[in-house]
C-alpha cells in the first residue's frame, strides 16, 4: 500500500493517538463515526490484566481530518499503527465505521489480523436512501472549520443511541453531544463520506479465515441486528452476541455484557 503522510503519523506518534494498557495478546479498538477512543474505556479497563488493549483515534479526531479519505486509507492507518506500537498482528475490534475498516483491513492485510470483533457493523453497504439521508445531513458541513452545529449534534443522538439509553441514561447522551458540538464541521463531513458509498464486501467474507465475534445492540437504530446476521453465513468462523438494552454504541451503552462477550471470545480463542 502507498503510505500517506497521515499513515506515517500513526507510525511515528502512536502515544499521541492511543490509549495503550496491559500486556499479552493485543486487541486494537477502532471507533465509529462521531465517537473517539474513549468509547472503549470500559473494555480497556476490564481487559488490561490479561491482554494488551489499545484504543486509537481515527483521522477525524486528529488534526489530519482533511482532505477527504476512504476506508482503504483508514486500513492503511491501522497498518501503520501496528508498526507504531510494535505489533506484527492483533485482534482488530471495530465499532460501526471501525468495523467497516476492520473487514477491509482483514482483506488487505490478512497476515496482521489474528481475529476480528465487529461491533454494530455490517459487510453490506447502506441503502441508496440511507446514503441520501446521511449525505444531506452533513452537506452543510463541507469544508467548514467551524464547530459542528449543536442542533445537528443533538439531532443524531437517535442514530447513535438506543431507546433505553436515551430514556434512562440521558447524561451519557448529553456528554457525547457536548463533545460532538466541538468538532470541526469538515471533520464530520469527511468522516461520514469515508464510508458512505463503500462497496459491498459480503462476497469476500469467505477470505477472512480468522475467528470473528459479532457484537450487536438489540436496539441499534442505525444498523438493525438482522443486517449483521448474514455475515454469520459467509464468514468461515463467526459467532454473534446480542447486547440487550443497547443501541448503535452497544459496548458503551451496556458495557458489562459487551465486555463479557469480548473477554469470553478472547479467552476461548486466543
Amino acid at each position: 500500500m502507498t503510505e500517506s503522510p497521515t499513515s506515517d503519523m500513526y507510525r511515528a506518534r502512536p502515544d499521541a493517538l492511543t490509549t495503550d494498557v496491559g500486556d499479552g495478546q493485543p486487541i486494537v479498538f477502532a471507533h465509529g463515526t462521531l465517537m473517539d477512543r474513549t468509547m472503549f474505556a470500559p473494555q480497556l479497563e476490564a481487559l488490561k490484566d490479561e491482554y494488551r488493549a489499545i484504543a486509537y483515534d481515527l483521522r477525524a479526531r486528529t488534526d489530519r481530518y482533511a482532505p477527504g479519505y476512504d476506508l482503504r486509507d483508514l486500513a492503511d492507518d491501522c497498518d501503520a499503527l501496528l508498526d507504531g506500537i510494535g505489533e506484527d498482528s492483533a485482534v482488530i475490534a471495530g465499532m460501526s465505521m471501525g468495523g467497516f475498516m476492520g473487514l477491509r483491513f482483514a482483506l488487505e492485510y490478512p497476515e496482521r489480523v489474528d481475529g476480528l470483533v465487529l461491533i454494530d457493523s455490517m459487510a453490506a453497504p447502506h441503502t441508496a436512501e440511507e446514503q441520501e439521508v446521511y449525505g444531506e445531513l452533513v452537506e452543510p458541513l463541507e469544508g467548514s472549520t467551524d464547530s459542528n452545529p449543536r442542533d445537528l449534534a443533538e439531532g443524531v443522538t437517535g442514530y447513535l443511541f438506543g431507546e433505553t439509553t436515551r430514556e434512562e441514561n440521558p447524561e451519557l447522551v448529553e456528554a457525547w453531544v457536548d463533545r460532538w458540538a466541538t468538532y470541526p464541521g469538515a471533520a464530520v463531513y469527511n468522516e461520514l463520506h469515508s464510508w458512505l458509498d463503500r462497496p459491498d464486501v459480503t462476497d469476500r467474507l469467505s477470505e477472512i479465515d480468522v475467528p470473528v465475534l459479532i457484537v450487536h445492540g438489540e436496539e441499534d437504530p442505525s444498523i438493525d441486528p438482522s443486517r449483521a446476521e448474514p455475515m454469520l453465513d459467509e464468514l468461515p468462523d463467526a459467532e454473534m452476541e446480542l447486547i440487550p438494552e443497547a443501541g448503535h454504541t452497544s459496548n458503551l451503552e451496556n458495557p458489562e455484557p459487551a465486555t463479557d462477550a469480548i473477554r469470553s471470545f478472547l479467552d476461548e480463542r486466543f
